[in-house]
């Protein structure tokens, strides 16, 4: 019995390891005038590419009813969005500097990255 817990147990600390250190990025969505993401999980996509001064239309879809995903905070551009469960909800940022900007979820337990290029 021991042995099975201690078995789990080693697993589980690699299995969170891996996603917190080892797990690689998504590779980057290309910048249009509309770029969706489904909130589910997490961000996908979690990666986006925009050019800098282009205003861009971000639609947030939340599927999952986890109340840590309710919000979508991008703090570089000051918003803090609740988004509704199973609704799409428009956030529409234009980036003046190049660079990379972070957002995550009300409880930053889940992240994404916005790269803006010139």
């Amino acid at each position: 019995m021991y042995l099975l817990v201690n078995l789990i147990t080693i697993a589980l600390i690699f299995l969170i390891s891996w996603f917190f250190f080892v797990k690689k990025d998504d590779q980057p969505t290309k910048a249009r005038q509309t770029i969706k993401i489904k909130v589910d999980g997490g961000y996908q996509p979690s990666v986006i590419q925009i050019p800098v001064g282009q205003p861009i239309r971000l639609e947030f879809e939340r599927v999952d009813p986890t109340s840590c995903l309710e919000e979508v905070v991008i703090p570089d551009f000051k918003i803090r969005q609740y988004l509704p469960l199973n609704q799409v909800t428009p956030v529409t940022i234009t980036p003046q500097q190049p660079g990379e900007y972070q957002f995550h979820c009300g409880m930053s337990m889940f992240f994404g990255k916005i790269i803006v290029t010139r």
